[in-house]
């Protein structure tokens, strides 16, 4: 009897030895386990950095992701067209166009995008129209005279430059395509990878923005949150509300993340994205036009500093923000600013779990 017993205790030992493995397991990765929310106003770039991590850490797309991508790229191309000729003809300027072109706004404008799909795409004659309207001077008058009159997507001049590659019956978008297409999303997605020795859940509201107040309490447990805005986005306006600038838009949505009471204990890791294209603008289409307070002028320094400065003024809660500046269609830039940013995640783990 007493053999039975003493039995038993050591498979009741053994089990409780096991339990508390096991538990000490789910405590070690509870602790690499890092939730990351990705935010900010449409077109800032959230989508992109997803992209990048599925590149970067996913190994890439495959041939049938890529081809994936096809109707939505056809759909950005002809859609960016139908924004500029709706705008030759806001500006009454259709009689500016050289005579053998000004057909080319009805027929493109004729064109329904909402149709293209896996067997029906762009036709060839399509992109032959938006090829030779593109070439006319009227066109770049708009985009210079009145771009910040209309929205336009920052990858359409990407797309059109392209337009015969994208007809091609036999076209594989590759990688950069994806990366500069346009798909407004409506759902939260979870993309989940390796960073170093930490397991990222990176979760992009996308377009939740009008339903924050019941989700935002959800995401209470965030180790940071990624907030993207477009630097160059200082001159347009919203594609749901004309009269509504973008970056002032993208401050009052930072405003009321950083003050969030569901967010006192999360760092704020800030992308200042589109540096590139923020670049080529400012010696066109000055900042202090919108931002009269700004006397820098065209240099980017100064520039960048001053929209840091503005969202940085929003910072009532005083929390930690680690700027970036980013370019999230360079892959090879967002790889260097992750290298960086891992670091910010793996301090505030840490701070979470107590070890600092």
């Amino acid at each position: 009897m007493g053999g039975c017993a003493s039995q038993l205790d050591r498979t009741s030992k053994s089990r409780s030895d096991e339990i508390d493995r096991q538990l000490e397991e789910d405590s070690k990765r509870y602790k690499k386990e890092c939730k990351i929310l990705l935010l900010g106003s449409g077109e800032s770039g959230k989508s992109t950095i997803v992209k990048q991590m599925k590149i970067i850490h996913q190994d890439g797309f495959s041939p049938d992701e890529l081809r994936a991508w096809r109707p939505t790229i056809h759909r950005n191309a002809v859609d960016s067209a139908r924004a500029v000729c709706e705008a030759i003809r806001a500006c009454k300027l259709e009689e500016l166009l050289q005579e053998g072109h000004r057909h080319l706004p009805n027929a493109i404008l004729g064109v329904d995008s909402a149709t293209f799909g896996e067997e029906v795409g762009m036709s060839p004659e399509t992109a032959d129209a938006i090829e030779v309207l593109w070439r006319d001077p009227v066109v770049r008058r708009v985009l210079d005279e009145h771009g910040s009159e209309f929205y336009l997507m920052d990858s359409a001049e990407y797309f059109v430059s392209a337009i015969q590659r994208l007809a091609d019956p036999a076209y594989l978008p590759t990688e950069e395509d994806v990366l500069r297409a346009r798909l407004q999303s409506t759902s939260i997605t979870e993309t989940r990878f390796n960073l170093g020795g930490l397991s990222i859940h990176m979760f992009d509201v996308g377009g939740q923005r009008s339903e924050r107040k019941k989700w935002i309490h959800c995401f209470e447990s965030v180790t940071s949150i990624i907030f993207c805005t477009a630097l160059s986005e200082y001159d347009q306006v919203l594609l749901e509300e004309k009269g509504q600038n973008r970056m002032r838009e993208s401050l009052v949505l930072f405003e009321s993340v950083i003050n969030s009471r569901w967010f006192l204990r999360t760092s704020i890791i800030l992308f200042l994205n589109k540096i590139d294209v923020f670049r080529g603008k400012l010696s066109k289409v000055p900042l202090e036009r919108y931002f009269p307070e700004y006397t820098g002028g065209p240099d980017i320094n100064k520039a960048a500093k001053y929209v840091l400065w503005r969202f940085m003024q929003e910072n009532r809660a005083r929390l930690s923000v680690y700027p970036h500046l980013t370019q999230a269609t360079d892959t090879k830039n967002i790889r260097l600013v992750f290298a960086a940013v891992k670091e910010t995640i793996l301090q505030n783990a840490l701070k979470d779990s107590g070890i600092l």
